[in-house]
């Protein structure tokens, strides 16, 4: 009987082609920890939306204000926070410094004061809300919205898909910068971060000006804030990498994109979302850049202050963590160089596990 060399091969091949399978097994960790994640922070953030605390206002200082005030506050059992306001003016200023989502202003033509540009989702929830409290006074509702969105952008969520756009170029970037780059110094890769920042930034701008045309005005403060945020998420990507490796790239999606797309009140505001991502909303870089965008854009420049100063902090722990990352390399000891070595494959892999959300 022949004996060949196809056992031998066979068998040797085995081992090869289970350490192959064990090494896609250890792979396929992180798109599965991906799935879990945004399950849980898309679904968490969007899939029941209900008032809490959504601040309305009742026009009028005699008792039938008040009166309607307090039922309403009572029967809306901690969905509405009604107060009253002395007179349409105030009503329409509390609207504009976006302290107030509505302003009912009863009476034999009922009107409904609203401002769609500081959320859309919130002005239809309020608007559902008094629609039938006129409706129970047999009047139809007059519905008057006093900072509305631009032509451009009717349902007012294109600042929040700018901002998607804004992050997938931004965190993408990051495993090639910090991945392919990882021989060139950390000062190189935080130069190529900077300047990847401002091309996407750039791009940004451009699909919301003469693209896209959401926004009609304002467009060097819009990139301005475009700029701050990309380049924080850079920076941050960039540092961490030095820590985490190949892990990176979960690490920037759960930072930028599941905890920060649900969190920026870019589809619904934190009034109508659970309150973990309610109080997200008041520190996290993505509401910042939305709200900020809002307040430079439609309401001249009310609360732009505070975003642009939550910005500039990602950006500022952006480079200390940069800064940190510098350190810590330079202190590591650095293994001979040789071929094909794991920390390459690693690299080579962390770009290829970069994606889109």
């Amino acid at each position: 009987m022949s004996t060949g060399p196809h056992p031998a091969g066979q068998n040797s091949a085995r081992p090869h082609s289970t350490s192959a399978l064990r090494h896609v097994l250890g792979h396929l960790l992180t798109p599965l920890l991906m799935c879990i994640g945004m399950g849980i922070a898309y679904l968490g953030a969007f899939h029941a939306p209900a008032p809490h605390d959504l601040r309305v206002d009742v026009v009028g200082s005699g008792p039938t204000a008040q009166v309607l005030a307090q039922t309403l506050h009572d029967k809306g059992d901690g969905a509405l926070d009604v107060r009253t306001a002395a007179d349409r003016e105030t009503a329409v200023s509390a609207l504009l410094d976006r302290s107030s989502f509505g302003a009912y202003l009863p009476g034999p033509r009922p009107e409904l004061l609203v401002a769609s540009a500081s959320s859309d989702t919130s002005a239809m929830a309020v608007e559902k809300v008094f629609t039938k409290v006129a409706a129970d006074q047999g009047a139809p509702l007059k519905v008057t919205d006093v900072a509305p969105v631009s032509a451009g952008d009717p349902t007012g969520q294109g600042v929040f898909f700018l901002l998607v756009a804004l992050s997938i170029g931004s965190y993408a970037s990051v495993a090639v910068i910090a991945g392919a780059g990882a021989i060139l110094p950390l000062r190189v890769r935080a130069l190529l971060a900077a300047g990847t920042s401002l091309v996407v930034s750039l791009i940004g701008t451009v699909f919301a000006g003469p693209m896209f045309h959401l926004v009609d005005h304002g467009l060097g403060g819009l990139w301005a804030l475009s700029w701050l945020y990309t380049a924080g998420i850079l920076l941050i990507g960039v540092g961490l990498h030095t820590y985490l490796r190949r892990w990176t790239t979960l690490g920037v999606m759960v930072l930028f994109v599941m905890l920060n797309f649900t969190s920026s009140g870019g589809i619904y505001r934190p009034e109508l979302q659970p309150g973990f991502f309610g109080s997200l909303h008041a520190f996290w870089n993505g509401a910042g850049f939305v709200e900020g965008v809002r307040g430079h854009v439609y309401f001249d420049g009310t609360g732009l202050g505070r975003h642009t100063l939550v910005l500039a902090l990602w950006l500022l722990a952006g480079l200390a963590l940069t800064a940190a990352a510098g350190l810590t390399e330079a202190h590591r000891r650095r293994p001979a160089p040789t071929t094909g070595t794991a920390s390459e494959k690693e690299e080579e892999e962390e770009i290829e596990e970069a994606v889109g959300v």
